[in-house]
Parts: structure tokens; sequence; C-alpha cells
């Protein structure tokens, strides 16, 4: 066994990527939280806002968008997309980059944004192309959704340069509200830069992905970012909009259920406790197991770090969560996988192997991964 050291504070162990822990041991994460909640001048931020809005707001009586809300369906965006149109008083058009394998329940949230009076581009790709990727990234980076993290970004910014809206307002910096860099943590922008850096690539660029089943740039333009040339021409502004107001998904929540929002019903979504999160995706829990082999921890750790620093959670009810849901075999999008790629289990479970840390979860003598009776790695450390 090995002794993973975790935050005094949460329940984040150092494996995570980007992490550091002061003399007390609490980590950067729970550090940069205490600072969100203490050190910032939210009224500041929100007049600072406010005065972008209006910046950007069009004339009285002239037809238009006043600001452009990426949105995928779910609860962040659907908040976004409301508090700018009925907190700010915009006229804001959403535009959806369609996720890989869409949930009914995460398409009756997307038609929700319609329902409750916004203006929705969804935009379908090409799905073999997509698909291509889909199983390149999993083999390549050990991420089955890599596609969809630079879709997610590179299309509303293409249809904010097409239709010349220049203010573009995202959620919140997932760097920022999961512990990242402070670079990140800082910024307020969401640029090429922060995309390439912080978007969830793993290194990987578009540009790699020609020739992968013999795609061409062509068939890939929907992933290649606008240039700076275009960018400046229409004067695009992209920015976060939990850098001007306190983010916290609970609350808004509540905000947008009130709106026709759903949320899964019958149980926590697979991998974590929560059943608010990632309601779109049919695959979505084979994404946070990929991340659990990796690092040790998956999305329910996620969830019972931020419900502690919101003081929803104590350390030791967060712990308890963590032991329960989070590292469990994601059979539901395991199969889904299957349908969806056209690999066997036998040849998915093999990469997702060539990706789980031996440092972290026990081997046998022949170097083979020891799993329980239900599929689950068995750890090489204690969850603590």
């Amino acid at each position: 066994m090995i002794d993973l050291r975790y935050c005094s504070r949460c329940v984040f162990p150092e494996s995570k990527p980007d992490l550091f822990f002061d003399e007390n041991g609490v980590c950067s994460a729970c550090i940069g939280a205490e600072k969100k909640a203490n050190e910032i001048d939210w009224e500041q931020r929100r007049k600072d806002f406010f005065s972008i809005v209006e910046h950007y707001r069009k004339p009285e009586g002239q037809p238009g968008w006043d600001c452009l809300v990426p949105v995928s369906g779910g609860k962040d965006s659907t908040y976004q997309a409301w508090f700018l149109k009925y907190e700010c008083g915009m006229n804001p058009l959403c535009v959806c980059f369609e996720t890989t394998n869409i949930t009914e329940l995460g398409q009756r949230n997307l038609d929700n944004l319609s329902d409750m009076g916004m203006d929705v581009i969804y935009f379908k790709k090409n799905h073999p192309a997509y698909k291509s990727m889909v199983v390149e990234g999993f083999k390549r980076v050990g991420d089955e959704m890599w596609p969809n993290h630079l879709g997610i970004f590179t299309i509303p910014v293409m249809v904010a340069v097409k239709f010349g809206i220049p203010l573009i307002v995202w959620g919140e910096n997932p760097q920022k509200e999961y512990g990242g860099p402070l670079e990140s943590i800082k910024n307020n922008v969401l640029d090429r830069a922060w995309l390439e850096e912080f978007g969830g690539l793993l290194g990987n660029r578009i540009q790699d992905m020609v020739g992968v089943d013999g795609l061409t740039e062509r068939e890939l333009t929907p992933y290649f970012y606008p240039s700076e040339e275009e960018l400046k021409k229409v004067g695009i502004v992209s920015v976060f909009l939990g850098h001007y107001f306190f983010w916290d998904a609970r609350r808004q929540l509540e905000i947008v259920k009130q709106h026709g929002f759903s949320v899964k019903e019958d149980g926590p979504v697979e991998g974590t406790y929560t059943n608010y999160e990632n309601l779109d995706e049919k695959m979505h829990g084979l994404h946070d197991y990929l991340k659990f082999v990796k690092y040790g921890f998956g999305r329910a750790t996620d969830h019972a770090c931020i419900d502690i620093r919101n003081n929803r959670l104590t350390r030791e009810e967060g712990l308890n969560l963590v032991k329960q849901y989070d590292g469990k075999y994601p059979h539901l999008s395991i199969n889904e996988f299957i349908k969806y790629s056209g690999m066997s289990k036998a040849e998915i479970d093999a990469i997702i192997d060539s990706f789980t840390n031996p440092l972290l979860f026990c081997r046998d003598e022949n170097g083979a991964f020891l799993k329980d009776e239900h599929g689950n790695l068995i750890r090489n450390y204690e969850v603590k």
C-alpha cells in the first residue's frame, strides 16, 4: 500500500494534477475557495459585469442578439441563459454543440431553453468524422469525449464570429471550481490559449487528428478555432460569468428547476452521488472512470469537495460518499460505448488498463490489474 496524501479540509488526493498543499496540509483548491469566499469584492465584480453588459447591449428597437451563451442544456448553461435574459435584460443567442450520445433527459432540458424564451442554434456534426475522433481520443489520450471538449469551445466562437456577436458569456471557470493551477484560476477570459492549456485537450490538438481514418482539414472544420484576424474583426470578448458572481451550482440549480429544468429523478448519475450534472450524455461515466484510473479519484470526489467547501457536507460525510460512489466500473456507460464504437468489451477494457496507474492500483504477479467480482479495481492506497 502506498501512503497517498489527502487534503486536510476536502477529499482531494495529491495525485490530482496541478494540486499543491500548504504547510497545514490544505490543498490549493481549498485555499482558492477560501479566497473566493472572503477576499473578493463581489459587489464590485457585479458592477464590472453590468458595465460589460451595458457596453454590448444593442440600442432599443434595434434587432439582433446582445450576447452569445454556449449551452448544453445542463444546469449551468441553463442558468447562464436565464441570468443573461431575465436578470440582465439581454437578448442572448444560445449555441449548442451536439454531444456524443445524448440522453432523453438531456434533449428535454435542451428543448426547455426554447420554452424559456431563448433562441437556440443546435449544431449537429458530421457523425462519421466525429466518431473517428471519439475512438482515436479514447485510444490515444484515454478520453472518448475528446472531440466534444473541443467542439463545445470552437463552435460557439465560430457562430459569434459569423453573426457578429462580440460578447460570449461562459459559466464557471472549471479550473476555479474544481481546483486548477493559479494562472487558470485568476483568468476571467476564455480564449484560444485557455482552451489549449486548460480545456481538457490533454496535449492533443485538432491538427493531430488530420489523417485519422483519412480525415481531412475540411471534414474537421468545426474544430478549428477562428483565426486572430477573425476574432479581432468582430472584437470577440469571451468571459466567465463565475468570475463576476459567486458560483454556487446547487443554489443555481434550484432557480432553473423553477423554470423547467429537470434532474434525474430515479437516482444519482453513474459515478457520483448527485442527480443534477452530466444529464445529457449516455457515456459520461466512462469519461469520469478514465480520470479515476489515471489519478485515483473521480466525479464523486469532485462533487464532495465542492459540497465540503460550500459547507453542505463535513469532510467525514464527503469521505463516506467518495468511498461509496467513486471508482466503480461504469457498466452502463461501457455498454453504451460498445454500441456506439463497435468495439468489444475486451478491447475497451484493455485500453482502459493501458491508462491505469500501476502505482495506485494492485496487480498480480503477471502485471494484470486486480479487480473484484464487479470489475472494480483494487486500490493500492487508502481513501482517508
